[in-house]
């Protein structure tokens, strides 16, 4: 009997404190603009800087779609969740390419001027964006990023 009303408590005491912390005010976090202009952060390492130009690169894309980068990584999850994508905003799926091709090229610049990529490195990842399609480069990057 000791044992249920101590789990009681502590079940109670588990609920006050949640409350008092918040946990009733709970509102989810807002989805960040794609439009609004961001300052590239250091990056340690090669996976940082690809993860910063992958999302950089739909947050670009996702901008002139006027929908959110979070959207457009999940479009990116499948064929099949990318033709639903497409469909539903009226975009071909070449348009959407050129969009993402668009938006890594401005990102893989922006990384360069910010000195996350040297020259060579930043001429090879432009030639990969130019020569491969969006999907492969967006699944390869994905992964390399862990996105």
């Amino acid at each position: 009997m000791r044992t249920i009303l101590a789990a009681a408590a502590v079940s109670l005491l588990l609920i006050v404190v949640y409350l008092a912390l918040g946990g009733a005010s709970y509102a989810p976090a807002r989805v960040a603009d794609p439009c609004a202009v961001r300052s590239w952060r250091n990056t340690q390492g090669l996976q940082q800087t690809a993860e910063q130009i992958v999302l950089s690169g739909l947050d670009g894309a996702a901008c002139k779609l006027h929908v959110s980068r979070e959207d457009m990584v999940l479009a990116f999850a499948s064929r099949d969740a990318l033709a639903r994508f497409a469909r539903a905003h009226h975009v071909s799926a070449q348009q959407l390419d050129e969009l993402v091709r668009a938006g890594l090229l401005r990102s893989i610049g922006d990384a360069e001027n910010a000195g996350a990529l040297n020259s060579t490195i930043a001429s090879l990842l432009r030639g990969l964006v130019h020569r491969f399609p969006i999907e492969q480069l967006i699944s390869v990057l994905q992964r390399l990023t862990g996105i």
